[in-house]
């Protein structure tokens, strides 16, 4: 069952929460104009993301998939601070946070409503894994082992294909 609800919850993620957002060099939102697939899939590969093409069935339109990681932040063996210290720690990962969103490489992250071994999540719009291994590992909470983390590569749809 909790597979099931994470699977459910990666879906609704795909669906709602990603959004069109490139690496910094690769402008493809904000007030830059709409770029056709072809500009976008050029893009992408320019910028060393792995991408695959299909063309959905019943539309008939090419859509772009690109991976992405997803890394899981899983409770570290690391949890005995005392309050201040976690508190401090809870405010240098936020940080950390804010700074991936600012340089477009994570898209969204959060956590998980239960208190369970695994407490949240950002997926990272990276080109490689190893990047987004390395961006993770910078976390201040990871470094402290207040949390470890556990990354998987995942592919969602990149836009719309315009018509």
């Amino acid at each position: 069952m909790e597979r099931l609800n994470l699977i459910l919850f990666l879906g609704a993620l795909a669906f709602f929460g990603c959004k069109e957002v490139g690496q910094p060099e690769v402008p493809i939102k904000g007030d830059t104009p709409k770029k056709s697939m072809a500009e976008l899939r050029q893009d992408l590969i320019e910028n060393g993301f792995e991408i695959f093409d299909y063309v959905d069935e019943k539309t008939k339109d090419t859509v772009i998939m690109q991976q992405y990681f997803i890394a899981f932040l899983k409770r570290g063996p690391e949890r005995s601070q005392d309050k201040a210290t976690a508190d401090s720690l809870q405010a240098l990962h936020m940080a950390h946070l804010g700074r991936m969103y600012e340089a477009g490489y994570a898209d969204i992250s959060g956590p998980f409503g239960d208190d369970g071994d695994i407490r949240g999540i950002t997926i990272y719009n990276v080109p490689t894994l190893q990047m987004a291994d390395s961006l993770a590992n910078m976390d201040p909470a990871v470094k402290a082992g207040r949390l470890e983390i556990e990354i998987h590569p995942w592919w969602a749809a990149k836009g719309f294909p315009l018509r």
